[in-house]
């Protein structure tokens, strides 16, 4: 066998072996959704979603864990998407590459891969106990902000690197200072990429639980939350304090709102794929 015929082996049975482990996981994550359709779509009603906890499953709804979600979803995103793209945009145009500057990028990169309890270890010392923001909306904001604010830099980063140089030198050849050139030129012409970004990271903040339970937030909040002080609960959370019930129909009641908060995940992520196709058609 020569070598050529060996390097065409290899590189089939590579194409195979890939082939196999793609429609593996593709064939498990289809149980997976069948099962919870399946247990779920019965009990997802009107009256699920607009329904206080109970302690009897059937009677139990989502509201205060729909609410406590969305309080976090747009709390969080206040907080970090300013912050996240003021600093991605620091960094690509302004901050010169020095060995700190390096050093930072490097860290910030590594924050992205750093497992979310320690921010809910941060968050509970920092904001809960030295800010004295308690187990509220606020604090968990704040932490889940911390969360993904990495995620939001190195999108920023990637998204503004990725607008052609030629942008750049149309807008300086008109006049236009730096201040001009990033924020009526560059940022227009990486907001898709820069959208992607965000609502990735905000659809990971969607599903964290750890973080949230660290700073404290509650598993059974029988009203709906007011304000960004009110202590709250997540679609994660409830869904883990029914998991967690010996009764079935607590089970078929987890089932339920884990297709709500897919819908909400696959939503989101829907928006993202949309953003960056339109993004490449436009270049």
């Amino acid at each position: 066998m020569n070598n050529q015929v060996k390097k065409n082996l290899i590189d089939k049975s590579f194409q195979y072996f890939g082939l196999f482990c793609t429609f593996f996981g593709l064939l498990m994550l289809a149980i997976f959704i069948g099962s919870i359709l399946i247990d779920g779509l019965g009990r997802l009603d009107w009256d699920f979603i607009t329904s206080l906890p109970s302690r009897k499953a059937a009677k139990a709804g989502i509201l205060p864990a729909l609410a406590g979600t969305a309080w976090i979803m747009v709390c969080t995103g206040l907080i970090a998407i300013p912050m996240g793209i003021s600093a991605g945009v620091y960094l690509e145009e302004y901050s010169k590459k020095t060995t700190f500057g390096k050093f930072v990028e490097m860290n910030i990169t590594n924050l992205a891969g750093v497992p979310s309890i320690i921010y809910g270890l941060l968050g509970i010392e920092l904001f809960v106990r030295i800010l004295n923001m308690g187990g509220s909306i606020l604090a968990g904001s704040f932490t889940l902000a911390l969360l993904i604010l990495p995620i939001i830099i190195v999108s920023t980063r990637e998204a503004v690197k990725a607008v052609p140089k030629s942008i750049r030198e149309a807008s300086y050849a008109l006049g236009a200072s730096k201040l001009q050139t990033v924020g009526m030129a560059v940022l227009p012409s990486a907001m898709g990429g820069i959208l992607t970004g965000v609502i990735i990271a905000l659809s990971r903040a969607v599903g964290e639980a750890a973080p949230l339970i660290v700073i404290g937030a509650l598993a059974y909040v029988p009203f709906v939350p007011d304000g960004p002080m009110s202590e709250f609960t997540v679609l994660p959370i409830q869904i883990f304090n029914w998991v967690s019930r010996p009764q079935h129909e607590f089970l078929i009641n987890a089932s339920a709102a884990i297709i709500v908060l897919l819908g909400i995940t696959f939503l989101l992520n829907s928006i993202a794929i949309y953003l960056r196709l339109k993004k490449r058609v436009e270049y």
